[in-house]
C-alpha cells in the first residue's frame, strides 16, 4: 500500500482532509500528516477537525513517500508562502508522482509551477490562478491529467 504524504496547516477544510484520509486509511493506505513541525496541533477551518502533525516539512523528504495529498482551505496559500513546502510539491510533480489536491489545494502546485498544459480543476475562485499557471482549466467534479488528481468539491473518494 501507498505512504501518503498530506500538507496542511491551520484553516484546512475540515472535510476535505477528514473524508479522502478516512477513505485511504480504509483502503490500507499510510497518510502522514506533515505542517511546519512534528506534534503542531492544526485545527480545520470549520472547527469540526484538529489533527496532530506526524512530521515536520524539514524532517521529511518526497522521496519518503508514494503521493502526495494536499486539502483545501486557506492551507494551501499559507503552505505556497514556504520555500520548502513548495519545493516539496515540485519534487512530486517532477518524479511523476501521484498528487491529488482539492478545491484550493492546487494554489501550492500554481506556486511550484508544475501546472502547465495539465487539465486542471479547483474552485471558481482560483480558476483564473490556474490559467494563468498555464493549465487547462476544466469546470467538472474531478480532472486527472498525467497521475495528478484535481477536486472541485469534494466527493474526493467518497464511495
Amino acid at each position: 500500500m501507498a505512504k501518503i504524504a498530506t500538507v496542511m496547516t491551520n484553516l484546512f477544510e475540515d472535510v476535505e482532509y477528514t473524508d479522502p484520509a478516512k477513505a485511504l486509511k480504509e483502503a490500507g493506505h499510510e497518510v502522514v500528516v506533515i505542517s511546519s513541525e512534528k506534534g503542531k496541533k492544526i485545527e480545520g477551518k470549520q472547527k469540526e477537525a484538529t489533527v496532530t502533525a506526524d512530521a515536520g516539512i524539514g524532517d521529511v523528504s518526497p522521496s519518503d513517500f508514494d503521493a502526495l495529498f494536499i486539502p483545501g482551505g486557506f492551507s494551501p496559500d499559507q503552505l505556497r508562502d514556504d520555500e520548502r513546502f513548495v519545493s516539496f510539491a515540485k519534487n512530486f510533480a517532477d518524479n511523476g508522482k501521484p498528487i491529488f489536491a482539492i478545491c484550493h489545494g492546487p494554489q501550492l502546485l500554481i506556486t511550484a509551477g508544475v501546472l502547465k498544459d495539465r487539465k486542471v480543476t479547483g474552485y471558481n475562485s482560483i480558476k483564473v490562478d490556474l490559467i494563468n499557471a498555464g493549465a487547462n482549466f476544466v469546470d467538472e467534479e474531478v480532472a486527472v491529467s498525467g497521475g495528478h488528481s484535481t477536486e472541485n468539491h469534494l466527493p474526493f473518494f467518497q464511495n
